[in-house]
């Protein structure tokens, strides 16, 4: 994804004094890189990929998250994590779908992959959607979705982005998967969200999302679609989504107001940011569509090797999760 700084399109750079930070233990600062090829090498501080997942004794009871435990999806996280770095085409993202697959499986979930390849700058590569689809009494759909790939860079592991989302997503469906609602509701699983190139430049990003949206609008189930939720970096200790601007707003009022009545808007706070996420596969295609994102609280390891279990917060899955979960509520009773 990226994030806008003060009105101008810039990719979301860590801060400045982090570098200085790190160039005792020998890791380097993206920030001035000008590499723009997936092929090319990250520097980065040996071992990193060793953090252990940290035991989630922040956790929430799920009684008290409306049935959604946050610690589990914290456990889905660590097993994201310990497949190492999952960049789209790789041998260990083929072993997260496979993992995502059959977890979805194993809760009575309806599951369709869409296996294709994209063409990108560092060839043509291989990628897979995995959708989760619950029928619903009458015409329309749902959408909640996450991406699953992390951004090829040395050991870069990913435990927030994206690891923290798809966590939370694969326990949304242990929780819906044997319920049917007024409405369908479909789970989407992206691959393909990060950019190849070390930058975030159209159309090298969203290949996932863009490829779902365009078999949706082939198909006839766009239209159906009445909201379009993403979650994305959502799992961080010092969580605090911002409103994201690209998103429908009305959308947005309904989930806030769902996280405030919950007594979570210490979280989901009124500031606003606006951010290029999967999301935008769906705006712009008019499918009312929300990012829930922590972009800001994330920045100090957000696509560098520290981004490790323990930046994880069992406690704030939870949230996250059941907030979504209630706003599904309020969105089949319209």
């Amino acid at each position: 994804m990226r994030h806008f700084l003060g009105g101008k399109r810039r990719q979301f750079v860590q801060p400045t004094i982090l570098c200085a930070l790190l160039l005792l233990s020998f890791v380097g600062c993206k920030a001035g890189s000008t590499d723009d090829h997936a092929g090319a090498k990250v520097v980065t501080a040996p071992a990193v990929v060793a953090a252990a997942a940290q035991v989630p004794d922040d956790a929430l009871p799920a009684e008290k998250t409306g049935g959604f435990d946050g610690k589990q999806a914290y456990e889905y996280v660590a097993k994201q994590v310990s497949f190492g770095p999952r960049p789209s085409g790789s041998q260990a993202i083929a072993q997260a779908q496979d993992y995502i697959t059959s977890q979805l499986s194993s809760f009575g979930c309806t599951v369709d992959t869409d296996a294709f390849y994209s063409d990108t700058p560092a060839g043509r590569l291989a990628m897979k959607n995995i959708v989760v689809k619950i029928p619903g009494e009458r015409p329309g759909i749902i959408l909640l979705t996450t991406h699953y790939d992390t951004k090829k860079l040395d050991n870069f592991v990913g435990a927030d982005d994206a690891g923290s989302s798809t966590g939370v997503m694969l326990e949304m469906a242990r929780l819906l998967c044997a319920k049917h609602d007024r409405y369908a509701v479909w789970i989407a699983f992206f691959d393909g969200e990060e950019a190849v190139r070390k930058d975030w430049h159209d159309p090298d990003n969203r290949y996932g999302s863009r490829q779902m949206a365009a078999k949706m609008a082939t198909g006839g189930d766009l239209k159906k679609i009445k909201a379009m939720i993403l979650a994305d970096l959502v799992g961080g200790k010092a969580l605090r989504i911002e409103r994201e601007e690209n998103s429908t707003k009305e959308l947005v009022d309904l989930i806030w107001s769902t996280a405030k009545r919950l007594g979570y808007g210490e979280i989901f706070v009124d500031q606003t940011m606006p951010i290029d996420d999967d999301h935008l596969s769906f705006l712009s295609r008019g499918v009312p569509s929300a990012d829930i994102i922590d972009l800001v609280n994330s920045a100090g390891y957000w696509h560098t090797p520290q981004d490790t279990m323990d930046k994880i917060s069992a406690k704030n899955l939870g949230i996250v999760g059941y907030v979504i979960r209630e706003s599904v509520k309020e969105l089949q009773k319209k």
